[in-house]
């Protein structure tokens, strides 16, 4: 037994070395085949996914990023509570948009860009009603809207295609209630529609 224990202890350094060879040379080609496919793919060094989730210690999910096959893509944040709180994203028609929102789904402010050249921002209250709007239009022109609880319009402020200025009051029922515009030919006009239909215009009228 004393001859056997040398040779034993012999055989389990052997055995020992075996195996981290064997681990070694099986990292290395693991890391051989990434590599080469990688290489392959034209994206040295890169990591291609089209989901990629970042979770907290608790294991939820508060970031991901994808790329949905209909050609859009963005990235949301959630809360600790799991609820999306925060997008940005790019729908398939090209039009990014950054979007806030409260933890039952309600959007709070949203930023959106249309065609290339027509900006929005937009405010809401919780439950979804806009109480502010200001935006541009693809022709040029622009409007700022202040709205009431219900979210209709009641101050309409916008310029149009030549940059002339007009600012509209509208009523609760939609009615417009007073008008103020200045004309591309610099020609000012003011008119006050009353609720007996009575109707009072500036001395001067749009050209």
């Amino acid at each position: 037994m004393e001859q056997l224990d040398p040779r034993l202890e012999r055989l389990e350094r052997g055995y020992r070395r075996m195996q981290g060879v064997s681990v070694a040379a099986l990292a290395v080609a693991v890391l051989g085949l990434g590599a080469a496919l990688l290489k392959e793919e034209g994206h040295a060094g890169s990591l291609i996914v089209s989901r990629l989730t970042l979770a907290d210690a608790q294991g939820r999910a508060r970031a991901t990023l994808s790329a949905e096959a209909d050609g859009s893509a963005g990235l949301v944040l959630s809360d600790a509570a799991g609820h999306p709180r925060a997008l940005l994203g790019i729908s398939q028609d090209g039009a990014p948009r950054l979007r806030f929102s409260t933890a039952e789904g309600s959007t709070l402010a949203e930023l959106t860009v249309y065609s290339d050249e027509a900006p929005r921002l937009a405010f809401a209250k919780n439950g979804g009603a806009e109480f502010f709007a200001v935006g541009m239009f693809p022709d040029g022109s622009t409007r700022l809207e202040l709205a009431d609880e219900d979210g209709r319009p009641r101050a309409i402020l916008g310029a149009d295609e030549h940059g002339s200025p007009g600012l509209l009051l509208v009523d609760r029922l939609g009615q417009p209630r007073a008008t103020l515009r200045v004309s591309p030919s610099n020609s000012a006009s003011l008119v006050l529609e009353g609720h007996d239909g009575e109707v009072f215009r500036a001395p001067s009228p749009v050209q």
